[in-house]
């Protein structure tokens, strides 16, 4: 049994202490939902023509439809070509009115826009026609930063934190009551949108959500404070006089020697069997995901209705995990998920494009499968990694998510050859993937494993009886010797020296 769940277990696995951490955690899922997708609607598309002043040079006294209509192809349906116009001539007006104008070339001088239209990004940078796939690679560029961002500064250790902190009865909660308030943040994103057109008021009032610093806020990661205080890293322990509840145990330095100690080498030797499936099904679920998430404007519908429904569904599909995951388990709860948001991306192709409806409410139902799955997907994967290569184990699977977030965007490039090759291969990967989980072992239940060897934890729990001391000043604790029969020796709690033997360590 793991060490560190007996330990929770003692002092209790989901107290004040873990639910304000729960919920100091949850607040940046609100914003990080808005920054996810907020671009979808500051490039949103409008009615635009090339822009034809030149013409204005010959005919200034033409009016605006005269212009057009000089200047402009028209389209089988009548009206004015988008991206094309009649190449500008050096003829005077009379000519051009009398023989037209039949030659007709790209949009080379800038497109025109409706003058009561809010700037937005589509409108600034000229996203339209040729220019339209710049969309698309936008996104796959912010999913490429939020992978980097993830290298860099680790807010995985956010996640890490609130999850090692709590035990294993309470640990899906926590992690799902997070990815509520990211669907939240998603139905917000649809409120802001609707009411603010101007994509950098948008922007503003979307990222006024987070406060500064608020990471300061955290307590360390309980488990990685252990092993990193074991391993003489020297932390040191102020209670600022307060009463400190403790617990004792013994840890076994030689369990924690260097061949323990987690390195990449090492996690890929110890968990060769977990890791492919686990980085698969994490990167299909994404992929899908994201590939429902980002077609929010191609289903046909209103897209801020249809993003609220889209953050709405996300809701109860967090909380049905909450049972399934418990009364089925994670592996079956994980593959099941991903096999149905599949294949209802596969349905969706065979929708005929004048059937909006029953487009948009197919592309619900597989973006309820999607999230359930993301939920259980990040508890599942916590739970596949012991304590010494977690941080390494989720943080690869992290990378594989966001990979496929960059993918994503730039797979719907694909729809410009026929629209139903994106969701085709949307449907296709989680299938796959869902398979694939039936390789992985089932967690649920189990304690958080502490090393990656046979089974014996590198903390084992000798005595876990609560104990309480009101400390005046230092925050002390006692060494103990196993077997030499001598009394515990108080001393400042600063492990700055490897023990000879076994160490008795007090956690506060």
């Amino acid at each position: 049994m793991s060490g560190v769940g007996e330990i929770l277990k003692a002092v209790g696995d989901f107290g004040r202490f873990q639910k304000c951490l729960v919920l100091l955690s949850v607040i940046p899922c609100l914003s990080v939902a808005f920054h996810q997708f907020c671009q979808l609607f500051m490039v949103v598309e409008v009615p635009h023509h090339c822009d034809t002043s030149w013409i204005l040079a010959v005919g200034p006294n033409l009016t605006e439809e005269e212009q057009l209509n000089l200047t402009l192809p028209r389209g089988p349906d009548g009206h004015f070509e988008q991206c094309s116009m009649f190449s500008p001539v050096d003829w005077d007006l009379d000519s051009i009115l009398a023989y037209g104008l039949n030659h007709t070339e790209k949009c080379s001088s800038g497109w025109v826009y409706p003058s009561e239209q809010p700037p937005s990004l589509l409108t600034e940078f000229d996203l339209v026609c040729d220019r339209k796939d710049l969309n698309d690679i936008a996104q796959a560029i912010y999913m490429a930063g939020l992978l980097l961002g993830s290298m860099i500064f680790g807010p995985l250790t956010f996640f890490l934190s609130a999850t090692e902190w709590i035990g294993v009865s309470s640990r899906p909660n926590a992690v799902l009551t997070s990815h509520c308030c990211f669907a939240i943040g998603q139905m917000i994103l649809a409120g802001l949108s609707y009411g603010i057109r101007n994509w950098r008021l948008l922007e503003i009032a979307g990222s006024a959500l987070i406060f500064a610093f608020f990471f300061l806020l955290f307590d360390e990661c309980f488990c990685f404070w252990l092993f990193k205080a074991l391993c003489g890293k020297g932390y040191t322990i102020s209670c600022f006089g307060r009463p400190v509840v403790f617990l004792c145990f013994y840890i076994s330095w030689e369990m924690l020697g260097p061949n323990n100690w987690t390195s990449m080498l090492h996690f890929l030797m110890a968990a060769t069997c977990s890791v492919p499936p686990c980085l698969a099904f994490r990167f299909v679920n994404s992929f899908v995901y994201y590939g429902l998430s980002l077609n929010v404007t191609n289903f046909g519908l209103d897209i801020y209705l249809t993003q609220l429904a889209f953050g709405a569904v996300e809701i109860p599909a967090r909380f049905a995990c909450i049972f399934t995951l418990q009364r089925f388990g994670r592996r079956k709860t994980q593959a099941v998920l991903l096999v149905l948001s599949g294949l209802v991306c596969l349905i969706i192709t065979g929708i005929p494009e004048d059937q909006p409806v029953a487009t948009t409410v197919l592309a619900t139902i597989g973006k309820f499968a999607a999230s359930a799955s993301f939920s259980t997907s990040y508890v599942y994967a916590a739970e596949l990694f012991p304590t010494v290569v977690r941080q390494t184990g989720v943080g690869l699977c992290s990378v594989s998510a966001r990979v496929a977030g960059i993918l994503a965007p730039l797979v719907r490039l694909l729809g410009q050859h026929h629209r139903a090759i994106p969701m085709a291969v949307f449907g296709s990967a989680p299938v796959l993937g869902g398979l694939l989980c039936i390789l992985l072992p089932e967690t649920c239940g189990t304690d958080l494993a502490d090393d990656t060897g046979d089974g014996h934890p590198p903390a084992q729990v000798k005595n876990l009886k609560k104990k309480s001391q009101k400390l005046r000043k230092d925050c002390c604790c006692s060494l103990f010797r196993p077997g030499k029969g001598k009394k515990p020796t108080t001393f400042l709690l600063k492990l700055t020296k490897k023990p000879s033997n076994s160490l008795g360590v007090i956690l506060c």
